[in-house]
């Protein structure tokens, strides 16, 4: 039994971990504006940028799918609707000059998330989540950018923002993932071959060393041959998710290939690779911490998100690949009890802090704090429910499979769909051979 001022946690209880989590997530709602008279719906007040708000609904869509508690699903909805735009492809116009394809990416994961989760879908004047991760999709698949380094995704869309000259790795990672994610769940082989494709070149250029640390970025300017070798937790976690996917997915084609084999082998890889943000953390061991930023108090606002997503995504692994269930949850385990003794601040003594095994509380309070906790918490109850849907196991998402492809550009390259081959129930038919084009639009700056 962990106690801390408001927050009190029975590792071994369902429903204790559901009030804590709930204890958790009510105090992280507290920091969205968005559905305040005069606000807009999605964001977040300073000092959040527009990417962090897309991973705070996904938080919350996580803990309906975990808890069954409805009681944010209509904020969400709202907020997604809203940021997803005229287009339904996370390019608002709120956001459109700022934006990167790691920002984008971001919400399309929460849509994604919606999608697999069976939530609540937008109103009938709204494309469906599939739809909007469609469009997000074929935006980036026509970014694919061979004129450096022999492809990958840019970490800015347009020249003129900073950073377009670095291909960083959350990016890359992210379309990789949601490739890999739209293949198991519409069955379509196209998406599959672009998630290996991302995962290839990921490879060849090094994000993705021999021995499977994965580094932050390289240059452009150095035809990808220098790096931002920072490691953090999140980069790591995007590709062990993708990973398992793609080993969950080839499973389901057939149970003993050659390419599950290979995506076992490189799912089993990452994970052990994780143990690096699983070390001696002050005097704990198996708690989960940023090894880049936390120890040394200089991680900045957007790093204090990111052991949230790594939590999310192990937790999102022990259902794909069921075998790693042991393994993870042994560190989820530990982890949620060091994390629950931190939620003491705040007016409530509930708010939650960062340094998860410090063993006192950091009096620091926040979105990524809350997050992290939250995350952390409700990974531990990914036995009690089941996993991600598809569209032949009972998903109900609209898709479209053109989404995305209205463009006023002259410089687009088509993508060719192969054919479904299962019931499609996505509300749109693949084409064998589907002519996209792409709208290229906006850039926002994430921290890399």
């Amino acid at each position: 039994m962990v106690e801390g001022t408001g927050v009190t946690l029975d590792i071994d209880s369902s429903d204790s971990i559901k009030t804590a989590a709930s204890t958790v997530a009510y105090d992280l709602v507290t920091f969205y504006t968005g559905n305040n008279t005069g606000d807009v719906p999605g964001n977040l007040p300073d000092p959040y940028y527009w990417w962090e708000a897309g991973a705070f609904f996904g938080s919350l869509i996580n803990y309906w799918a975990y808890t069954g508690d409805t009681t944010y699903n209509s904020i969400t909805v709202q907020a997604m609707e809203h940021q997803a735009g005229d287009k339904g492809d996370f390019m608002p116009s709120n956001q459109t000059y700022t934006e990167g394809n790691d920002d984008q990416c971001f919400w399309a994961l929460s849509a994604m998330m919606a999608a697999e989760r069976n939530f609540t879908n937008p109103s009938s004047s709204s494309p469906g989540w599939l739809a909007m991760v469609q469009a997000v999709f074929n935006e980036q698949a026509n970014r694919w950018d061979t004129s450096s380094c022999a492809g990958g995704l840019r970490w800015q869309i347009y020249t003129w923002n900073a950073g377009y000259d670095y291909k960083n790795t959350i990016a890359n990672g992210c379309f990789f993932d949601i490739a890999a994610r739209l293949a198991r769940y519409t069955g379509n082989e196209t998406y599959a071959e672009w998630a290996n494709k991302a995962w290839s070149w990921s490879k060849s250029v090094g994000l993705i060393t021999s021995d499977y640390q994965v580094y932050d970025g390289t240059t452009d300017a150095s035809n990808c041959t220098s790096y931002d070798r920072t490691r953090w937790s999140y980069t790591a976690g995007i590709y062990l998710h993708g990973a398992s996917v793609m080993y969950n997915y080839t499973s389901s084609l057939s149970a003993n290939s050659s390419s599950t084999s290979a995506w076992r082998a490189r799912l089993n890889a990452l994970l052990s690779k994780t143990d690096h943000f699983f070390s001696t953390n002050d005097s704990s061991t198996d708690v989960m911490y940023e090894v880049p930023c936390e120890l040394r108090g200089s991680c900045d606002t957007d790093q204090l998100s990111f052991k949230a997503y790594l939590s999310r995504w192990m937790a999102d692994v022990t259902q794909y690949a069921p075998y790693t269930y042991d393994k993870i949850m042994t560190k989820l385990r530990a982890t949620a009890q060091a994390a629950v003794s931190q939620c003491q601040g705040g007016t409530t003594g509930t708010y939650c802090g960062f340094r998860w095994s410090s063993g006192s509380y950091d009096g620091t309070t926040g979105v990524g704090q809350q997050m992290g906790v939250l995350e952390v918490l409700q990974g531990l109850l990914a036995a009690d429910i089941s996993g991600p849907v598809t569209s032949t196991t009972g998903g109900s998402s609209e898709g479209n499979s053109a989404a995305g492809t209205e463009s006023d550009e002259d410089d687009e390259s088509p993508i060719h769909y192969s054919e479904i081959t299962t019931a499609d129930t996505i509300g749109a038919s693949i084409l064998t051979a589907l002519v996209v084009t792409l709208a290229i639009s906006a850039v926002y700056m994430m921290v890399s």
